[in-house]
This record gives structure tokens, sequence and C-alpha cells, in this order.
């Protein structure tokens, strides 16, 4: 039954989503590259800047989502939706800047590249074919559009002011420094904007017109039919 494809396929990524984020916590706590650091700061502080890169967030979102569904893979609920879909959305950002603005610049090597490959490759990959193959859906609204973009507008004003105050930007693109100054950031933000915008709007296209899924039969429940 799809319903049993569903709990494992999402279980195996949330999996994957926690080993690739461990590894990468071990490295940082090692200080080593993973967070593309010349020189590591002091371990409270690596930390820190570790829970604040968009990467991990996105891929945290995943994993706790995703463990979610392996439970229940027909969960609903109006504040579950907006989660669920800023999940699958900020993970797929994730791969699309990582793959197009940020692996050019990377150097990294062993468990570094390792970890870098699962936390920007593999788990968006499996997150988006999950979502594609077992949803849930349908389950994304107007509404849910509105409150998941919140997420990714609150992480750049929090990350534009902590760079204002220390000097430290998690990526390039938000770093006035590296963007031949603030109309360059400007002019990223608002990409990376639009990207999650169009890719908003084709998540409610394929939601509301492709066949509703997981099957509406469900074994785990009596084998009674969900509406």
């Amino acid at each position: 039954m799809t319903i049993a494809r569903a709990r494992i396929f999402h279980a195996v990524t949330s999996l994957v989503a926690v080993l690739g984020l461990t590894l990468a916590l071990v490295l940082v706590i090692r200080g080593g590259q993973v967070l593309d650091e010349v020189e590591p700061p002091a371990l409270g502080l690596r930390l820190a800047r570790f829970i604040s890169y968009f990467t991990v967030q996105s891929n945290l979102l995943v994993a706790v989502t995703c463990a979610q569904l392996a439970r229940d893979p027909l969960r609903d609920g109006p504040a579950w939706r907006p989660v669920r879909l800023a999940a699958v959305v900020g993970i797929t950002v994730t791969g699309v800047v990582h793959l197009l603005l940020l692996r050019p610049l990377i150097d990294l090597q062993g468990a570094d590249l390792l970890a870098d490959t699962v936390v920007h490759v593999v788990v968006p990959l499996l997150a988006v074919i999950g979502w594609a193959l077992y949803g849930p859906r349908p389950r994304v609204e107007l509404r849910d559009i509105g409150l998941a973009l919140c997420w990714p507008l609150a992480w750049v004003a929090a990350m534009l002011v902590v760079g204002a105050l220390t000097g430290w930007y998690p990526y390039p693109f938000i770093d006035h420094r590296e963007e031949h100054g603030v109309l360059g950031v400007v002019l990223s933000i608002a990409a990376i904007t639009t990207l999650f915008l169009l890719l908003l709007g084709l998540a409610r296209f394929v939601d509301q017109r492709a066949r509703p899924v997981p099957d509406a039969y469900d074994p785990y429940r009596g084998g009674a039919l969900q509406s």
C-alpha cells in the first residue's frame, strides 16, 4: 500500500537528515571546515553559527516533519501545513542556491565534503521526491504560503542584523562586502525571495491538481477510508 511505502520513505529521509546534521555538528565541534571557516572560532561561537545557517535549519525542519509523517503519513492541521510546506520549499531552495551560488566557492575534502553533500544534495533530493510521491496532499492553501514565507524572511532579517553587529554573515550573497555593496545584497535577496515565491506557487499548483496521496485506504487505521 502507498501508506506503508510513505512511512518508509519519510523515515529514511528523516534519518538521512539527522545523520547529515550530526556529522556536520561533530565536524564543527572538532573544528572542521564544513562551515567553510578558514580559522574556526571558539566552540560556543561555532555552535551559534552552525544553527544560524539556513541549510541547518531547513534540514532540521525536514528531519522533524518527515519523522512526524513516518508516524502518520496522513497528518494534517492548520499549524502543520505551513511547517511542512516551509520544510519542502526551504530545503529545495537550500539545494538550488548551494548548487548555483555556493558549490563553486567551496573546497572541501573527506568527511567535510560528505557532510556538505548530504545536507545540500541528498536531503533536498529525498525531501522533494518524498513530497512528490507521498505528499501528503492536498495540503497547500494561500494562507499556508504566506505563513511558510515568514520563516525565510525572518531569517534574512536576523542574519542582516547579526552581520551588521558582528561582521559575520553565513553566506556571501548577503554580505555587502562580498556582493559589491548594499545594492548587490538587495538584488540577491530579491532573487532568492522570488525563487521562494515561485516554488511556493508551484507547490500549490501541484498540490491542487495532482492526485491525492497517500492512498485514502489506510490499513494502519483499521482499514477505514480517510477523508
